[in-house]
């Protein structure tokens, strides 16, 4: 489903980060990627989201060439395909649980009939969550562990084929880390989306099937 050809990348002030990285990515899989802060595990993240390029190499989704695309594009490519999800929730603070949730849905035309499918695909991923009774709170009225659950269904709202999570167990405590490590072992399993963690924790890290360390630029199966 995702391959990445020698992608390199590099920053004035930080030099190379990714150097010749390559990777294979099959339908369904999960990944967790470990490596010390500054080691470029967000800059890889970035890059297969189409919210950074790479100097060098190419990113392949179903074998579609990616970074030839335009920007609007990109932004399709994106919210057809991606969920994302980071290690700060990003919820709007003016829009209760439920309408943050929904918004990848407003970014698209629907038809009627349309947008009640995915309003029934938010419901059933907000039961699934357990928070079926946070729907009209809004952000400030929940916790962060609950947030980052929010946070979680918005990015599976448009049935992505791919999940890129950046640090979401790293602001949360031990007791909602492990509430939400289960539930993307839930959804690869039970949703058959492919999975990509990037993450400090070894205990998150070993919920996934492949485990790579990105050391000099590379990932390192382990």
């Amino acid at each position: 489903m995702l391959r990445l050809e020698n992608v390199s990348r590099s920053f004035v002030q930080r030099g190379v980060v990714l150097e010749g990285l390559s990777l294979n990515a099959a339908e369904g899989e999960s990944i967790s990627v470990m490596g010390p802060s500054g080691s470029g595990k967000t800059t890889l993240l970035n890059i297969i989201g189409l919210l950074d390029r790479p100097d060098s190499g190419e990113v392949f989704f179903k074998d579609r060439p990616l970074h030839s695309l335009s920007p609007d594009e990109s932004a399709l490519y994106r919210n057809r395909n991606i969920g994302f999800i980071f290690q700060e929730h990003l919820l709007l603070p003016h829009l209760t649980v439920m309408e943050n949730i929904m918004l990848p849905l407003f970014a698209r035309r629907l038809s009627a009939e349309e947008y009640k499918a995915g309003y029934d695909n938010a419901v059933t991923l907000v039961e699934k969550a357990g928070i079926t009774g946070l729907s009209g709170k809004y952000p400030f009225q929940i916790s962060g562990g609950e947030a980052q659950r929010v946070t979680l269904v918005r990015s599976l709202v448009n049935k992505p084929d791919m999940l890129l999570a950046d640090e979401p167990t790293g602001s949360l405590d031990s007791r909602n880390a492990e509430i939400l490590g289960k539930l993307f072992n839930e959804i690869n399993r039970d949703l058959g989306i492919m999975l990509l963690v990037v993450t400090h924790s070894q205990s998150l890290a070993e919920r996934m099937s492949t485990h790579y360390k990105l050391e000099n630029g590379r990932l390192i199966r382990y």
